[in-house]
């Protein structure tokens, strides 16, 4: 859990005895999503006694509202649990309990640096599925000793001997490794906490070696400006102590250090091999980075720490705010976000219908659409986002390149030599049975096959497929097509060469650019087709006619019509010459001339999220 302010007073500060570094282990918790870490954090928790039963709750360290309305985790949590062994000797176990989401994978990695060991859960019922196969790979890039888990063994329907078989033919764990719990009930939870400091190596370093410790996480707190993770690699760190961010340069005062156990808990230092927090007074977002590694201003270290690789977003779209008077407060609520989640990233740009606002990177929809709520949530805001696009590299004829992720950045036809999109590797992990709908599918999707092999009794299919075509809908139609049991996983590949084509909407024969996108000429009619029949049911009635349409490559390519609302203007005539009616129609169509010409359009926000979900 995060510190808060409030509860500054109830914190207890530990003594000021070095922690032995022998006696801790840090591990995350990885796997695939809804194979049950936070179920599996909830009962370590509980079983270390670090919860009381009474305060209990599902999902303990996702407090964020977003995380418990959907299910998933979106931030990694860390949290300090103590547990005495069968041997008498106290441990002190860092536990990270981090997202499955394949949109979240970089909140999993920068949650690895800061571990020896992992435990990998796989669902019993589930099995091995593609993140799990991902995760597996990013702790053994990270040195890792991995723990294999199997959950849910408690579901009466568990073939627990057949996904033990996968562990050991995909993963080739051997049978002794795999544990078995039911994180549910509490089956297999002493046995885990054993195995966990018999296989889980203790942290190396020195306490008494010149501070190096790792930011892998940062926070703003309205009270205590910003919360900085750190992992401790050598040396202690003590309030009031001078310490300087390597990269950067800055200088800070240490004013708090502490713990979270899981609320957070004061301490007097933090030693070598201890994950924890410190406070430094510091409210400018600017003035922290990721993977920046902290030393002692007075005994410096010779070296930084190996930080993080610098992630690329893969989908663009521009955010604004309805009111163009909260453009100030957008600025400063991305800014505070963007320090929570350094995988997204933004810059300013102007729209001519929205005025000031910012086009925003992310990691895929699932990734936009949770910093949307956050913005909205956290920071009461109401915003606009524009259709997503991915980054396309442009080659003009003078041989120079652009990179474009929006539409009005694509130079006129008579200057391009070619378009590059983005293509990305997806692997599909799917039943033999289902095999064919897959297949056909990804190829719908413009996939180019690149080979299939077996896992288990499954079929895991290889795709090269343009980023544009998996961002959207991809994984919902692989579930669909395989009735549930099917997963993908997918990481950047290359550029390849693409037909594309900029496709814009008009209403009333002005460019809407919130609706403007680039698309591959093959699909622009459809696409075209699909906003024009969408916007014409959600646009509603003015007083005067409103006309939508499509256009791509300097032609319309798909037209709708808004009717206008109808007024009776002789209402009030009860008979008498008919030239009184006329002279009234006259001057209504005048009126609706004149409105159509200086009406403005209002579009509901559910026309933006229609265009976003087509």
């Amino acid at each position: 859990m995060r510190p808060e302010g409030s509860s500054l007073d109830e914190r207890r500060i530990t003594s000021d005895e070095t922690m032995d570094k022998s006696l801790i282990r840090n591990f995350s918790i990885i796997a695939h999503i809804d194979h049950g870490k936070s179920t599996l954090a909830d009962r370590i928790l509980l079983f270390s006694g670090a919860i009381d039963e009474r305060k209990f709750k599902n999902q303990l360290l996702d407090d964020m509202d977003l995380e418990r309305e959907r299910g998933i985790t979106i931030k990694a949590s860390a949290v300090r649990i103590e547990y005495k062994s069968g041997d008498g000797e106290e441990y002190v176990f860092n536990l990270i309990d981090t997202p499955g989401h394949v949109d979240f994978s970089y909140e999993v990695e920068k949650s690895l640096r800061a571990c020896e060991g992992a435990l990998l859960v796989v669902d019993v019922t589930q099995g091995v599925e593609s993140q799990t196969v991902a995760n597996f790979y990013l702790a053994i890039e990270n040195n890792l000793e991995i723990l294999p888990v199997l959950n849910k063994i408690d579901i009466a329907s568990a073939d627990v001997d057949h996904a033990k078989l996968e562990l050991m033919d995909i993963l080739k764990f051997k049978e002794e490794d795999v544990l078995l719990v039911s994180a549910k009930e509490g089956i297999g939870i002493k046995e885990l906490f054993e195995r966990i400091i018999k296989v889980i190596p203790s942290p190396e370093g020195e306490a008494d070696a010149p501070l190096q410790a790792l930011i892998f996480d940062l926070e703003y707190d309205i009270y205590k400006g910003i919360i900085i993770y750190i992992r401790i690699f050598n040396g202690t760190i003590r309030p009031n102590m001078r310490i300087r961010m390597i990269h950067t340069g800055k200088e800070f005062t240490v004013e708090e250090v502490g713990v979270f156990k899981p609320e957070a808990v004061v301490v007097r230092e933090l030693s070598c091999g201890e994950v924890g927090y410190i406070t430094c007074n510091v409210h400018e977002p600017k003035e922290m980075h990721f993977g920046d590694t902290v030393t002692e201003v007075a005994r410096s270290a010779d070296q930084p720490l190996e930080g993080y690789r610098q992630l690329n977003p893969l989908v663009f779209c521009g955010v604004y705010p309805v009111n163009p008077g909260d453009f100030m407060a957008l600025r400063e609520a991305i800014a505070k976000l963007r320090l929570n989640d350094p995988s997204f990233a933004y810059e300013p740009e102007t729209s001519q219908s929205f005025g000031h606002g910012f086009r925003c990177g992310f990691l895929g929809l699932l990734h936009m659409e949770i910093v949307q709520e956050r913005l909205q949530r956290e920071f009461d805001l109401n915003l606009i986002l524009t259709t997503p696009n991915v980054c396309y590299r442009v080659f003009k004829k003078d041989n120079s390149l652009i990179e474009i992720e929006n539409p009005f950045q694509l130079p006129e036809s008579s200057e391009l030599e070619k378009i590059e999109e983005p293509f990305v590797e997806v692997a599909i992990l799917t039943p033999v049975s289902s095999m064919d709908d897959v297949m056909e599918l990804a190829k719908r999707k413009r996939g180019i096959y690149i080979r299939s092999e077996y896992v288990s009794d499954r079929m895991r299919i290889i795709f090269e497929i343009p980023l544009s075509e998996v961002i959207v809908d991809f994984n919902d139609m692989v579930k669909s097509a395989t009735r549930g049991y099917g997963s993908i996983d997918y990481k950047f590949k290359d550029y390849k060469p693409a037909q594309i084509s900029k496709l814009d909407i008009l209403i009333n024969d002005k460019i809407c650019d919130a609706f403007s996108c680039l698309v591959n000429k093959e699909r622009a009619y459809d696409k075209g087709l699909a906003l024009v029949s969408k916007l014409k049911d959600l646009i509603p009635q003015q007083l005067f006619e409103v006309r939508i349409q499509a256009a791509c490559d300097g032609r319309i390519i798909s037209s709708a019509r808004v009717k206008p609302a109808g007024k009776n203007v002789t209402a009030k005539c009860y008979g008498g010459d008919i030239t009184r009616k006329r002279k009234l129609w006259e001057k209504q169509k005048e009126g609706k001339k004149k409105l159509k010409q200086i009406g403005q359009i209002e579009i509901p926000q559910e026309a933006f999220l229609a265009a976003l979900k087509l």
